[in-house]
Formats: structure tokens, C-alpha cells, sequence
């Protein structure tokens, strides 16, 4: 009898344990590309070029450089006559950007309010060298966009808002910077929240499939929103099966059994 009951309690425990443990295929990113590596190469094409268009509220750093007027490339950077201010942290570059404005344009020295809504950065600077060299000769400025921000939530490792100081940034490296996704991460179930003129856009991309590196929203955008949604698991499961615990639990059960027999048979 407590060889049944001590099989029975091992079966229930070992059925209940593979159910809870997280599963290693739900785990793996390009999971087909993954088991192609070992027969073949595939190349998967993408649009590497971001084109984000330039809305009100952006911040703009502008600096003009190679100018014989130095005067004029102090006023069009933020400079003093006197000094020149250094750009240490986000809030300098913040308070030394040009702002959007809610029309769709930004105010500059010398050349006045320009239109830059719906510009590439590329697109605004050619237009703001273009009204520059009108009032200055040999000054080639130098556009960046300073508010590239993404936010990374959910099944991720460090939630939060980054920083990119770069041009472009993919949805892998953006979930490099938090941390890694955790392992009770839905990666077939991300959600991409982007900004659009018509207010909130909601995608969902699967990490698993390699064909997300040709998604037009592998690629990221300034303000972009990842949310990576848990399993269901994780309500009641775990990642590993804790068999020590679950040995520990039966060797308890078996022996309060035997006790009890034991005690029931000498009375």
C-alpha cells in the first residue's frame, strides 16, 4: 500500500511539474532560422533606413561648423561670445536643442521660423542649409535628432525609458539594452506601440520567427513602446523543476504515512 501511494504522490508531482515548467521552445529566439543554421544560409532583407518624420514636440541639436563668422555659429549653436557651454548630460543637449513647435516649426537665429513637420532629419537639415547659406557663407550644419527615446515593459529584465545615441537601433538591441527578455517572456506575443498621426498604432511581432527580421517594425522608431506580455504560466509555474523540493515533500509525505499506520496499528 505505501509503495502504491508513494507512486501515485511521484506521478501527480512529476505530471504537475512538467505541466508548470516553462517550456525551452517558448524560450528561443528565429527559432526556424535556428534549425536551418546547420543546412543552409539564408539572408532576410530589411529596409535598414529608418525615415522617421520630424513632429511637434522633437528636439533638434543644431551646430553649425567650418564657418569664417563666428559670431554667427555662436548664435545658431546657443553660444555666448564669451564662453562656450559644454554638453554633459541630457539636460544640457535638451536645453541646447530647438524644439518643434506645435505649427510644425522651429525658430532659429539669423533665419527665423522654418517648417521641419514631416521631415526626415535628413530632409530638415538640407532645408535649414539652405536658408542658412543665405545669411551666412561656409557654415555647414550639423542636424541631430536629441530625443531619441524607447520604452521597454513587461517580461523584460530592466524595464524603463533609454536613451539611443544612434541613428538606428533594431528590436533585438533594444531588448539587449533592458536586460534580456525574462524566461517567462511570451516572445511570440510583443507588442510595438508607435506613434502615428493619427494617434497609437499597435503591432504584434513574434521574436520566435525569423521572418521578423524583415518586418518593417524590426527596425524602431523615436518613442516606440515594447511590451513584452508574460505566460500564463507564470501565475503557478516555474522555470526549473525544483526536484530536491519535490523529493524532500515525498520523503516527508511517506513517512508521516507510515507514522500514521504505524500508530494506528499498535492501538
Amino acid at each position: 500500500m505505501k509503495f502504491r501511494f508513494t507512486n501515485i504522490v511521484l506521478a501527480l508531482l512529476i505530471v504537475v511539474g512538467f505541466a508548470s515548467c516553462v517550456p525551452q521552445k517558448k524560450m528561443l529566439f528565429l527559432k526556424d532560422a535556428q534549425m536551418a543554421a546547420a543546412n543552409l544560409s539564408k539572408e532576410y532583407v530589411n529596409d535598414r533606413s529608418i525615415n522617421y518624420r520630424l513632429q511637434p514636440g522633437d528636439n533638434l541639436y543644431i551646430r553649425a561648423i567650418n564657418t569664417i563668422d563666428a559670431m554667427s555659429a555662436a548664435a545658431i549653436n546657443g553660444e555666448t561670445a564669451s564662453r562656450s557651454q559644454q554638453l554633459t548630460n541630457d539636460a544640457s543637449i535638451y536645453l541646447n536643442s530647438y524644439t518643434v513647435a506645435e505649427d510644425g516649426c522651429i525658430e532659429m537665429p539669423l533665419i527665423g521660423r522654418i517648417e521641419v513637420k514631416n521631415l526626415t532629419v535628413e530632409e530638415a537639415t538640407g532645408r535649414l542649409q539652405e536658408e542658412i547659406n543665405k545669411y551666412v557663407s561656409q557654415t555647414m550644419l550639423i542636424v541631430k535628432l536629441s530625443n531619441f527615446n524607447l520604452t521597454l515593459l513587461g517580461e523584460v529584465t530592466r524595464p524603463g525609458t533609454y536613451k539611443v545615441y544612434q541613428q538606428q537601433i533594431n528590436l533585438f538591441e533594444a531588448v539587449a539594452m533592458a536586460g534580456n527578455v525574462t524566461s517567462f517572456a511570451k516572445n511570440n506575443e510583443v507588442k510595438i506601440i508607435r506613434q502615428t498621426d493619427n494617434g497609437s498604432e499597435v503591432v504584434t511581432v513574434d521574436l520566435g520567427q525569423a521572418d521578423i527580421l524583415e518586418s518593417p517594425y524590426y527596425y524602431l522608431k523615436p518613442n516606440d513602446i515594447i511590451y513584452v506580455e508574460p505566460l500564463k504560466i507564470k501565475q503557478w509555474g516555474f522555470t526549473t523543476f525544483p526536484y530536491s523540493t519535490v523529493f524532500s515533500v515525498v520523503s516527508l509525505g511517506v513517512t508521516l504515512v507510515t507514522l500514521v499506520r504505524t500508530l494506528n496499528k499498535t492501538n
